[in-house]
């Protein structure tokens, strides 16, 4: 894997100073006001002398349409044909096409063999450079790059980072229905670059990431025997983290990677428990005669949310850190599950289900300003993109053969299904790479 900390990023380029765009200037997406209008962008094709120049444009277009804030311009209206991105484009024949922003670029390859990516962001109503950086990378990892240069633009319009250089562990599953096989596998957050990461042989369920990035917990059942393993991604390498009957889903790590939370049963009922990784002891955090499941922490490790049916049916509640305070926050018709607290804080997604139907939605902590985001006929297991913007979760449609991967919006109008080679559930979203 490509970090971050190996590319070398610059922000001026030689010769050209770089000018940021007022605080006035046209050119911006406040992403807090709801259902946001797309803004409308010109991405050009890197100028490249063969073909990448064009992938890597296609990549940050995609990118940047399907979190449904832009609005890439069709090519066939483009007026001016960039010959040279070091220039200042003609600002007119980007108005008259109404491209708001507009993006140029080029890709040259160094001595080295490295690939050199560079761009510029432009407020064409404005006339002004918004940014411009170059990365140095192999040229293996030019889909990163593009992702990388779509965060870039996405964080300089919205105020706000982005989502698009991550990847999301999730169980692969192929073969007939009665035999299904089940693979833990990785992906760009887009569907490309899908790489197994078990051999499917046992039965994986519920991929959780670490906040370090490289490693993810996972439940597998060799010889029969739920045990949750520990996954080094660069590596390979894996590890027992304890053997835990009657388990259902696999623990999330705490905040600072330190502990795990999970739900243990013992004698029909299940509560929630701790675990500090280094020392692999566990401290108690519920005691009710009900089950207790689905622990997940708030980002800033005080706050818990779970899922209990001590009221008589699953609901999600919320507790402290070491288990006091636990306090009911769900109250709407139906059952409650897999809560799920935001990387922001503001929010705990939740599946949903009423009316024989399964939603997705969320919630403030306090469990006020309930919204549904998209129902169906099965939608399970939201998972959420570091910035807190946008969730990923699976659906079974009515008679179809298996679960595929959906990533959906706060607004709840930008649906997208994630592509993938087979059918595919229990997604988790890494954080940003580095």
């Amino acid at each position: 894997m490509m970090k971050r900390s190996f590319i070398r990023l610059m922000i001026a380029f030689a010769g050209m100073a770089m000018s940021f765009a007022p605080a006035h200037a046209l050119v911006e997406i406040n992403i807090n006001k709801g259902n946001v209008e797309p803004l409308p962008i010109a991405i050009t094709d890197f100028q490249s002398g063969n073909e990448l120049g064009a992938q890597i444009s296609q990549v940050i277009a995609a990118d940047l349409q399907r979190s449904g804030l832009f609005a890439p311009v069709n090519k066939s209206a483009f007026i001016e044909k960039i010959s040279n991105p070091d220039q200042q484009p003609r600002f007119e024949d980007w108005k008259v096409i109404n491209a708001q922003a507009l993006v140029t670029g080029r890709v040259t390859r160094e001595g080295d063999g490295r690939l050199r990516a560079e761009f510029r962001l432009w407020d064409t109503f404005a006339g002004q450079q918004m940014t411009g950086q170059q990365f140095f990378t192999q040229p293996e990892n030019w889909r990163r790059v593009a992702h990388i240069i779509a965060d870039a633009i996405y964080e300089r319009i919205t105020g706000e980072k982005g989502y698009f250089d991550t990847r999301v562990v999730f169980v692969s599953e192929s073969g007939p229905k009665n035999a299904r096989q089940r693979q833990l596998a990785i992906m760009d957050q887009d569907g490309f670059n899908v790489r197994q990461l078990t051999n499917g042989r046992d039965i994986v369920l519920t991929p959780r990431f670490s906040p370090n990035r490289q490693e993810v917990t996972y439940m597998s059942f060799e010889g029969n025997q739920p045990r949750v393993y520990l996954l080094q991604l660069e590596t390979g390498q894996r590890e027992v983290v304890g053997n835990f009957p009657g388990m259902t889903f696999a623990p999330r790590f705490s905040p600072d990677g330190q502990k795990v939370i999970m739900s243990l049963q013992q004698e029909g009922n299940a509560n929630i428990y701790t675990m500090d990784l280094r020392s692999r002891t566990t401290t108690r955090l519920t005691n009710t005669p009900a089950i207790d499941t689905s622990p997940s922490y708030a980002p800033d490790g005080t706050r818990i949310a779970f899922e209990s049916d001590r009221g008589g049916r699953p609901q999600i509640y919320v507790m402290n850190a070491d288990g006091s305070g636990q306090t009911r926050i769900s109250f709407g018709d139906g059952s409650y599950s897999t809560p799920v607290w935001s990387p922001r804080g503001d929010l705990i997604a939740f599946t949903k289900q009423s009316g024989g139907k399964f939603s997705i939605g969320v919630m403030k902590p306090d469990g006020s300003g309930e919204r549904i985001l998209t129902t169906g006929f099965h939608n399970e297991g939201p998972t959420w993109a570091p910035n807190g913007r946008v969730l990923m979760f699976f659906r079974q449609n009515a008679g179809a053969g298996g679960p595929q991967l959906y990533s959906i919006d706060l607004t709840g109008y930008n649906e997208q299904q994630i592509k993938t080679p087979a059918y595919a559930s229990d997604p988790a979203w890494s954080p940003l790479l580095e």
